[in-house]
């Protein structure tokens, strides 16, 4: 038996988004956000799947914050719905939406757990979107004015805060490729919203701190190493700038360095951020949030393909390299966590690192009550040895956000994938603590890790 045991003061939690799993799409004033928008719109998630009732944790949140309780996990990260503090994505705020966010908060600090706040998890008001949305400056300038109420009414309570989940994914999957809201597929749009993003960072930094004295502010990035499909030189140069894309592009910045300049002749025919905006979004980071599934693998396509002249490998082409798959079709690379915070430490020198999300979906199966979920135990249990390993080497982790607590609207997979440490009945909507949620307790209540 061998016993990784994380530092003191170590900070397990599970993590949610608010339009995953809050239901109450019309409820108390809240506006239409593009997700609302978008799952609505035939064909556009399986099955027609949307967020109008999810979870129903807007109704059944004193359940889910017992649930929270007895996993017994110090901390837990959710999301605020913009548009349910502002409607219009401007204007007076909403008191009823203010309140819901406050009685979570009151109940999470009684039951001895620590809020992480994310402002932004891409259910921007649709009113602004109408209006341009990310590819306009002022949404960026309104997205600060909501950080600001916010932290002015949470901040007294709320030490951690988080501006924005995966800019990557809002930016290329919404408005590249289109599978996510806003569903636009324009190149130009998706690298100047990447910027506009960052600026609104930078932005609701400054405005967190300006209200709070206490805030501790960060933002959560979707990373990965990224690894070449073969060793022929277009592969290669493909691999080099999807690392640019999805790495280096919000890291660079977000650190002092400004944009990779790769990167950004690459684009430059597209769009190019003007340099005026870099030192908006240098603001000092007291944390960097990080959210690993699996590496990339990138392959060299023709340009008449995509514009990139890039794509991963399909969940077969895995397979047949010998890679389990996780219900998403992405390959099981516990390693890939630990290369992936070691590079971080070594080249961007972080306060503090926390692993934000990591988790996997499986076809779990509720039998007589119960989800005996082992791969998802075995998937865990493999990548907390790595984030114990890249500890040791001197990683500056200090928390680690299984996601995810409830099975959830999974975006454009609807209800069909579940993540989540609880089983969601989606009928009944009762919960299910699986497996996995009583190992985890094991892990939180030990602080280590027993293997062997």
């Amino acid at each position: 038996m061998s016993v990784a045991r994380f530092p003191h003061g170590f900070l397990w939690g599970t993590a949610t988004a608010a339009y995953q799993i809050e239901g109450a799409v019309g409820e108390d004033g809240r506006g239409p956000s593009i997700w609302d928008a978008f799952s609505h719109a035939p064909g556009k998630t399986y099955q027609g799947h949307t967020g109008d009732v999810a979870c129903d944790h807007y109704h059944r949140w004193p359940d889910d914050v017992r649930l929270l309780r007895e996993l017994g996990a110090p901390a837990y990260r959710f999301s605020i719905a913009w548009p349910r503090v502002f409607p219009e994505g401007t204007g007076a705020p909403n008191e009823p939406g203010l309140t819901f966010y406050e009685r979570l908060v009151d109940a999470l600090l009684e039951a001895g757990i620590t809020p992480f706040v994310t402002l932004y998890h891409w259910d921007l008001p649709q009113a602004l979107q109408d209006r341009g949305g990310w590819s306009e400056r002022s949404t960026a300038e309104a997205f600060a004015r909501y950080a600001e109420v916010v932290t002015r009414r949470l901040g007294d309570r709320v030490r951690y805060w988080i501006t924005h989940n995966e800019p990557w994914v809002v930016a290329y999957l919404g408005h590249y490729l289109g599978v996510h809201a806003p569903g636009i597929q324009d190149l130009p749009t998706a690298i100047r919203v990447s910027h506009e993003l960052l600026v609104s960072h930078g932005l609701a930094a400054q405005a967190i701190r300006a209200a709070s004295s206490q805030a501790v502010v960060g933002i959560t990035l979707n990373l990965s190493p990224v690894e070449s499909a073969s060793d022929q030189p277009d592969d290669r140069a493909a691999a080099q700038l999807f690392d640019g894309l999805l790495n280096r592009w919000f890291l660079d910045p977000v650190f002092g360095r400004g944009y990779p300049l790769d990167v950004r002749e690459r684009l430059a025919p597209y769009f190019d951020p003007p340099d005026t905006d870099l030192p908006t979004i240098a603001q000092p980071l007291d944390f960097l949030g990080i959210n690993y599934y699996a590496p990339a693998f990138i392959r060299a396509v023709p340009q008449e393909q995509n514009l990139l002249g890039l794509a991963q490998l399909e969940p077969k082409a895995l397979a047949d390299r010998g890679y389990q798959l996780t219900d998403m079709g992405w390959p099981v690379v516990p390693e890939g966590l630990e290369h992936l915070l070691l590079r971080i430490s070594r080249e961007y020198a972080p306060r503090e690192l926390f692993i934000t999300e990591n988790g996997a979906a499986y076809p779990d199966q509720l039998v007589a009550g119960r989800v005996q979920d082992d791969q998802r135990i075995a998937y865990l249990a493999a990548h907390f040895a790595a984030a114990y390993r890249a500890v040791r080497a001197g990683v500056p982790l200090k928390g680690y956000f299984v996601w995810s607590l409830l099975d959830n609207f999974e975006w454009a997979h609807g209800y069909s994938k579940r993540f989540g440490i609880v089983y969601v009945d989606y009928e009944s909507l009762s919960r299910f603590p699986k497996a996995s949620f009583s190992w985890y307790r094991d892990i939180v209540a030990r602080n280590a890790l027993v293997e062997g």
